[in-house]
């Protein structure tokens, strides 16, 4: 079976207004919820195999947080540029891509199209908070596969949840 641990980036900082949107940095919360969220999978004994990311400075800085809370190395976190605003079409056609020698991969984007991407997938979520997690667990071994309804959800956590 496969696993897909979907993580919405963490809150970013909109105080610059002259900043493009890919390169806003995570404000304090963001910093503080990143760290919290991984250690609550780390509780409950969840480490992906990989981790993919968008490139985007609030996303790829929500992975690293991660990662480290994790223990994988920084450098083998994949920078997706085609997660960066991505609809469900094109999100779905990364995951489709992921080599099946992982059975549990971590992708880091953005919304709507990750909630977006719950919904198509099965998991009838209203929206996904920032630093918002979901795991989605599919019934084969082959990431072609994912498609339309073939999840199942196993969890859906986030910083206000409060769920330790």
């Amino acid at each position: 079976m496969k696993q897909l641990i979907i993580v919405r980036h963490a809150k970013s900082d909109w105080g610059n207004l002259d900043l493009k949107d890919f390169d806003r940095p995570l404000n304090k919360r963001g910093k503080t919820n990143a760290p919290e969220m991984a250690h609550r999978l780390v509780k409950k004994n969840i480490k992906p195999q990989l981790i993919v990311s968008s490139p985007a400075l609030r996303a790829i800085t929500t992975a690293k947080f991660f990662a480290d809370t994790w223990q994988m190395p920084l450098a083998e976190i994949q920078e997706e540029s085609n997660i960066y605003e991505a609809n469900v079409n094109t999100l779905l056609k990364v995951i489709n891509k992921f080599d099946n020698r992982f059975d549990q991969i971590a992708m880091f984007g953005h919304n709507p199209g990750l909630t977006d991407l719950v919904n198509y997938l099965d998991g009838h979520i209203y929206e996904m908070p920032t630093c918002g997690v979901v795991i989605l667990e599919f019934p084969f071994d082959d990431w072609t596969m994912i498609s339309e309804g073939t999840a199942k959800v196993l969890l859906f956590d986030y910083p206000k949840n409060g769920d330790d």
